[in-house]
């Protein structure tokens, strides 16, 4: 098992919608590997926006207040390799968030990235790595 579980906002939107098509997926993935799950601040606020306000945006931040899911990552530390990589998958392109994201997998011990989001397929980590993330079939 993944010693570091990275989650981006498509997974924590699906997670809070039943609405989401793949629901039932982020469902799955929560169990099979617990919190807590590391993020960006930037997936935050992308999170709350798709969340808008209401009974979803409350469940979030009742997660980050216990601190289910944690923004673990500091931009001023890591601003040359996330600007590097946005510039390198601009023709994807690549937002902010994803890059930072990007740049956690190479960060933290043994990542995992749950996300529904296939341009994780196409970046890469240290240049020619694939980015180790679970997505729906």
């Amino acid at each position: 098992m993944a010693a570091s579980v990275i989650v981006d906002a498509s997974f924590l939107v699906t997670l809070h919608s039943r609405r989401e098509t793949n629901h039932g997926w982020a469902d799955r993935q929560a169990r099979r590997y617990p919190p807590p799950w590391h993020t960006c601040e930037a997936a935050i606020s992308e999170t709350f926006y798709l969340l808008g306000p209401g009974d979803g945006a409350s469940v979030f931040a009742a997660l980050l207040q216990r601190g289910v899911v944690a923004a673990s990552f500091h931009f001023a530390e890591s601003a040359e390799p996330v600007l590097a990589l946005m510039a390198k998958y601009a023709d994807v392109p690549m937002s902010f968030a994803d890059a930072c994201l990007v740049r956690m997998t190479e960060l933290l011990p043994e990542p995992i990235l749950l996300t529904t989001d296939t341009d994780f397929r196409i970046y890469r980590r240290h240049s020619r790595r694939t980015v180790p993330c679970i997505l729906p079939s």
